[in-house]
């Protein structure tokens, strides 16, 4: 599985989201072909909007890239914001019930390219199941640039309440993790849930 990840910035969620609900229903947007799955983010106070699209494989987000164009052109942009970048990480966990989620924790962790499958064999086997373990948690995400060495751990929340009550924990298992793997932690975000669900949900 591959994901696209599109930020935009200067986003007016409100408006957005309310205008994407009513084109989807509408049937006047539709979702690129070959996407699976939706995550949209937003941090209210800076204005910041991340737009995570689903796909089996790479080739199949290269073919859609038309489709994400209209549905850009669809929304004006002093509502969507705009576009300041796209990255394509491959999906190396994706577990839970993610349409649950009304919250995110966004760990990105750095290192050596080399490292990166050490490095995910210990998450999938120690800091996984901790996370997981954790009261309020419903899932969690993994990507990973191989290129750059870089792997993002998405944390999902069944609330900001229960985000914020599991900081602590989390601090803990991201310093282990990242000390167990040779890698510095290089930014840590966090995000409100705009959307998250299949095409098939979003296209109902």
């Amino acid at each position: 599985m591959w994901v696209r990840v599109a930020t935009f910035e200067g986003v007016d969620p409100e408006k957005a989201s309310k205008i994407v609900n009513e084109r989807m229903e509408s049937g006047e947007m539709t979702p690129p072909e070959g996407m699976n799955s939706v995550l949209v983010l937003d941090d209210r106070d800076a204005k910041k909007r991340k737009f995570l699209a689903f796909f089996d494989s790479r080739d199949a987000i290269t073919a859609a890239e038309p489709g994400f164009e209209q549905m850009g052109d669809a929304i004006p942009e002093e509502i969507r914001g705009g576009r300041t970048s796209v990255h394509y990480y491959e999906v190396v966990i994706h577990e839970g019930e993610v349409e649950k989620a009304k919250a995110v924790r966004v760990s990105v962790l750095e290192g050596s390219a080399d490292a990166i499958d050490a490095s995910l064999e210990r998450t999938r086997g120690e800091t996984l199941p901790a996370v997981r373990a954790i009261a309020g948690n419903v899932g969690a995400i993994g990507l990973a640039d191989r290129a750059n060495g870089r792997v993002s751990m998405i944390t999902l929340w069944e609330s900001a309440d229960a985000m914020r009550a599991s900081e602590q924990e989390g601090d803990r298992l991201r310093e282990r993790t990242a000390e167990g793997g040779g890698q510095t932690i290089s930014n840590v975000a966090r995000y409100e849930v705009a959307m998250a669900q299949s095409v098939a949900g979003a296209r109902a």
